[in-house]
């Protein structure tokens, strides 16, 4: 299903997205004033109950979601009215809402596109880079399942509700949009920038992870049984057949990219949310190793290219000067070696584990050294009226 038929199918009482759509009326709602967010956010929900009476009584499948997308319409409509700096503050947030929104769906296509593209799967690969990690999805996974199921709920929610952690502090940094200008850089951004380019992996290099190419989700095709046994050794992997259902949407692991991203934007924000962040994040990394979704090279991949597209956003009006250029270039040439040394040298990463091991993990140190030594390092987080995200100035 396209972007577009996936819309349409929102407005018919078949929603795709139930928490996104929620997620986009939120953030257009940042930008009015509290008594039409208030009405808003009311008829969205009386809307989604009607639309679920009307469902069941249907015997359609019951979901919520059209709600939110009948109330952004009128919203983005009634405001189209308004005049001056409201309707510009106002239009300016609905259209974040409807990004948010179309991204989803966006890379929902994305998904499909992977796999008509990749009839065959490169797990047999990363499998074996990974060696030089430990294999830490097998490892977490065994912690994951001996923990038993309630570690494992939390993780899930944790995992699957990232979208709404995103959205509590995308409202956060615009929280002052209705009195003061607009930041001039937020999450918001980055999220939107990484669900454009990140899925472009997906059909460069097609991996379905470890619960499907070695565990109880590989439909029979699997080559193990993850994550209680390892898979045998293989000096000549080759690309395998995988079937026509699942998505190959791990390399680059873009979980881990955005709640990468919730963490930075996070380090500005007060102490709770920056817990939270940093919680997020260390969970998010949990459940996509604990449920076979992702190998700890997906992960590491995921992390560079956060921070690569973060540095081509962050402060915008510092402007693309050498230390800019310098830093984008390094972390998107890391990230190219990464998978070209996943695809063409993973038999002698699985043979050659500790120094693989380090050069790997190297890469992501050097990346992280040089991002925070370009945008935090050396500074003073200050207030500033002039933007929802904090501005910095030299020490001194």
């Amino acid at each position: 299903m396209g972007p577009l038929r996936s819309l349409l199918a929102d407005y018919l009482l078949n929603p795709q997205s139930a928490f996104v759509s929620w997620a986009g009326l939120g953030l257009a709602c940042v930008g009015v004033p509290a008594r039409t967010r208030i009405t808003s956010l009311s008829a969205a929900a009386v809307l989604d109950l009607l639309a679920l009476a009307i469902q069941a009584m249907c015997g359609w499948h019951v979901s919520i979601g059209t709600g939110p997308t009948l109330a952004l319409t009128a919203l983005a409509v009634t405001v189209s009215r308004w005049q001056g700096r409201p309707r510009r503050t106002a239009l300016h947030a609905i259209a974040f809402g409807v990004l948010l929104i179309m991204a989803s769906k966006v890379a929902d296509t994305w998904l499909m596109v992977s796999i008509v593209n990749g009839p065959q799967v490169l797990d047999r690969y990363v499998e074996l880079a990974d060696r030089a990690l430990g294999e830490p999805a097998w490892l977490v996974g065994r912690a994951l399942d001996g923990l038993g199921p309630i570690p494992a709920n939390v993780l899930h929610v944790v995992y699957i509700q990232l979208p709404v952690a995103a959205m509590a502090v995308a409202v956060w940094q615009l929280r002052n949009v209705t009195t003061e200008p607009w930041p001039r850089h937020s999450l918001l951004r980055t999220f939107l920038a990484l669900g454009v380019i990140g899925p472009l992996g997906y059909v460069l290099f097609p991996v379905v992870g470890p619960v499907f190419a070695y565990g109880p989700l590989g439909h029979g095709l699997q080559l193990a049984d993850w994550p209680h046994t390892l898979p045998a050794w293989n000096f000549a992997p080759q690309p395998m057949l995988f079937d026509a259902v699942t998505a190959r949407n791990c390399m680059p692991s873009m979980h881990t990219a955005w709640a990468t991203a919730l963490f930075i934007h996070t380090r500005d924000a007060p102490r709770w949310l920056r817990w939270a962040g940093a919680a997020w994040l260390v969970c998010t990394l949990l459940a996509t190793l604990g449920f076979g979704y992702h190998y700890g090279c997906d992960l590491v991949a995921g992390a560079v290219l956060c921070m690569t597209v973060e540095s081509a956003l962050r402060d915008p009006e510092r402007g693309w000067d050498r230390g800019r250029v310098l830093i984008v270039s390094f972390g998107a040439a890391v990230l190219a070696g990464l998978l070209l040394s996943y695809r063409f040298l993973a038999t002698t990463m699985a043979e050659y584990p500790l120094p693989a091991g380090f050069a790997i993990l190297g890469s992501l140190a050097a990346v992280t050294f040089v991002f925070y030594g370009s945008w935090f390092g050396h500074r003073t987080a200050t207030p500033t009226r002039q933007s929802g995200q904090l501005a910095r100035k030299p020490k001194g």
